[in-house]
């Protein structure tokens, strides 16, 4: 069995603890493998990590206006691509009321996020109520359709060829962070049997990204019953409980929410800020070059970034430090907030991100140039 190469030392001035008792005027920088789970050395700088006064190329950090996208559709395999790669898809989609056919998804599981609005889901296992702040995952296959009650904003994250699981919570134990008993599944309620019709419909069913059209004479939602272990489940960011550390700042791996086979996807709650004086207040400056990191700003005031609202999209490839924006870090060394009041989600892709064609006006080019010191 292969073992990583670990030889820990210590060299020059440094921090006994990462992450805390930082050298008098320095600035911390990690260096890790694996997505903060595996070996990384902690390194100590006279000057900000992303102190650049210009970046040339195509790696950069870069951000993106959902808001900006204007339009709606009844089918979700026609809401706008975002970013991809092989094993990831994400878009954003709007919906301004029911759906009009089915859909199913044959190409992987699917997790939806609600950004905006809510209303019913009705699919093979029966009816759940969404809201704002919900994940719904449903896994490959699903047959299903959403009824909303006002205009709804979500957010579509595909598992392409895969699976979404829960992570491992290791010595927290099995209840940490959210209980699994907080997991809603659909019921055959009556909700769902009043939604049966024999009427015609259609099934809109994805597969290695072409839709192919199915039209029944009747509903084929029609389950009378089922029993089993797979089936869509409904999480609030309102149910997770982050972990925390008064004396510690901990990686966005602790806020691990869905795993798939090649990301992660994490939530961040609201949660008190660290109290100890010698402990980091914001994340932490860092190269994760195994993994692009994106960034989804659901609601509130994103403690470690400025000049970014709610709907905002960010891009941080591997390949280049990215950390707090210099107000930010300022703010957390002067302790000036106890603490963080943020709903965003985090997806770390192993595999490079590819940014699809999007609208003029939609990408913010002034991103890359938002660390440099005013």
């Amino acid at each position: 069995m292969a073992q990583w190469i670990a030889l820990p030392k210590s060299e020059g001035q440094s921090s006994r603890q990462a992450h805390a008792d930082l050298p008098a005027n320095t600035y911390e920088r990690e260096l890790g493998k694996e997505g903060f789970y595996g070996p990384s050395t902690q390194m100590y700088h006279r000057h900000p990590p992303t102190g650049w006064t210009e970046v040339e190329g195509p790696l950069r950090p870069r951000a993106f206006d959902t808001a900006k996208l204007v339009g709606s559709t009844p089918m979700p395999w026609e809401a706008a691509r975002l970013l991809s790669n092989a094993f990831f898809d994400l878009r954003i989609w709007r919906l301004q009321g029911p759906m009009d056919s089915l859909a199913r998804n044959a190409d992987g599981d699917e997790l939806l996020f609600v950004h905006a609005g809510g209303g019913d889901l009705y699919c093979d296992y029966g009816h759940l109520t969404i809201r704002e702040g919900d994940y719904l995952m449903l896994p490959r296959g699903t047959l299903w359709r959403l009824e909303t009650t006002a205009p709804a904003t979500l957010l579509m994250i595909e598992a392409t060829g895969a699976s979404y699981r829960l992570p491992d919570k290791g010595i927290a134990g099995q209840h940490a962070v959210f209980d699994p008993a907080v997991l809603d599944a659909p019921a055959i309620d009556a909700a769902f049997r009043a939604q049966h019709s024999e009427r015609e419909w259609r099934v809109a069913v994805k597969r290695r990204g072409s839709v192919s059209l199915l039209t029944y004479p009747f509903n084929p939602l029609d389950a009378v019953g089922w029993h089993g272990t797979l089936m869509p489940v409904r999480l609030n960011w309102r149910d997770i409980r982050p972990l925390m550390s008064h004396r510690y700042h901990l990686p966005p791996s602790a806020h691990t929410t869905f795993l798939a086979e090649r990301f992660v996807v994490c939530t961040f709650c609201p949660r008190p800020l660290e109290s100890d004086p010698g402990a980091l207040r914001v994340p932490f400056f860092h190269n994760n070059d195994d993994y692009d990191e994106v960034i989804f700003y659901h609601q509130g005031q994103f403690f470690s970034r400025d000049n970014i609202h709610p709907g905002m999209l960010t891009l941080h490839p591997s390949g280049i430090t990215h950390g707090p924006h210099p107000k930010a870090f300022q703010a957390g060394q002067a302790h000036r907030r106890t603490e963080t009041d943020e709903v965003a989600l985090m997806i770390d892709a192993r595999d490079a991100i590819e940014v699809a064609a999007l609208p003029q006006g939609v990408e913010w080019p002034g991103y890359v140039d938002s660390w440099r010191e005013r």
